[in-house]
């Protein structure tokens, strides 16, 4: 008996309810988790949701320096965060956007974002923030290659440029690509961690300016422009939690989708919860020590990239 399949247009609304509703709680569940393990109740799962619309209520206060760039960096942060959604198969399901080559598309887009955020950071002509901003650049130079190999090494596997066709056909457990797509997973961890500024690369948490890396770029915006930004990095968090639930979810939304979406929300909130272990167990490396961090997951991902090629040769 054959299973149900979902409908083009329910994919695709699934597909935009999970990019929608979803950003706020995958770091909800980060710091649920890094309470728990520190013995605390801490806040609700869902306080994000709170936040956010509190601060929507509030009334920015704006600093007499900045301009229309200072606004405009919000909005199209998370117009690119979206858009980059729209290329995400969720669960495996189909994609609103999707076509060969919009892999390079996707990493451009948030190439984009971070240089708005960038641009709305120095807007200000803060110290403090044009520090942040040198060392955001700095560091996602040294995580870009990582992703962008990571990418080739699933361009080979599957012969394709297409988001949706190299994470559809590459599920762990696909026999002999199997240990490449470890190298990749592990490497992706890595850009996780560091694309998302948590520990050990960044603290979310600090106050120390010195050391703040993400949080420092965003200290001048208040009201509706913070609620949109702290949108906007749950909604990156989500979509490269996103890309780690599809190269580890077993199921096929062609062939059992009932349990594909299930499996892939929930590997998702699975990340959260490592994330939530890695930061109660482990601490911010020193600032020097990051860049060999971020090399080791570029170093992960060229290795799979040369198993990858090796492999289908043989094939």
């Amino acid at each position: 008996m054959s299973l149900p399949s979902l409908t083009v247009s329910t994919q695709w609304v699934l597909h935009l309810l999970t990019l929608l509703l979803l950003p706020p709680l995958i770091p909800g569940l980060i710091n649920k988790v890094k309470a728990v393990m520190a013995g605390r109740s801490g806040p609700p799962v869902l306080q994000l949701y709170y936040d956010l619309a509190k601060l929507a209520r509030k009334q920015a206060v704006f600093s007499r320096t900045t301009t229309w760039v200072f606004l405009a960096g919000p909005v199209g942060t998370v117009a690119a965060g979206l858009v980059a959604g729209l290329l995400v198969p969720f669960g495996h399901t189909g994609t609103p956007l999707s076509f060969e080559g919009d892999v390079i598309l996707f990493a451009y887009l948030f190439g984009l974002a971070r240089f708005l955020t960038v641009l709305s950071a120095l807007d200000t002509g803060s110290s403090f923030e044009g520090m942040g901003a040198a060392r955001e650049v700095a560091f996602s130079a040294l995580a870009e290659p990582a992703l962008f190999l990571g990418f080739a090494a699933l361009a080979k596997a599957s012969s394709s440029l297409s988001l949706s066709t190299m994470l559809l056909g590459s599920g762990l457990g696909s026999g002999r690509m199997a240990g490449p797509l470890i190298l990749v997973l592990v490497g992706w961890a890595i850009v996780f961690l560091a694309e998302n500024a948590r520990i050990p690369v960044d603290d979310p948490n600090t106050h120390l300016e010195l050391t703040m890396i993400h949080e420092v770029m965003i200290l001048d915006h208040s009201g509706p422009e913070l609620a949109v930004m702290q949108y906007a990095a749950g909604l990156k968090m989500t979509i490269y939690a996103g890309l780690i639930a599809a190269l580890l979810n077993p199921f096929d939304v062609a062939t059992a989708p009932l349990a594909a979406v299930p499996a892939a929300l929930l590997i998702m909130a699975l990340v959260a919860v490592a994330v939530g272990c890695v930061e109660s167990l482990t601490a911010r490396l020193r600032m020097r020590l990051v860049p060999r961090y971020l090399m080791l997951a570029s170093l992960l991902a060229a290795l799979c990239l040369g198993s990858a090629g090796w492999l289908v040769r043989s094939l």
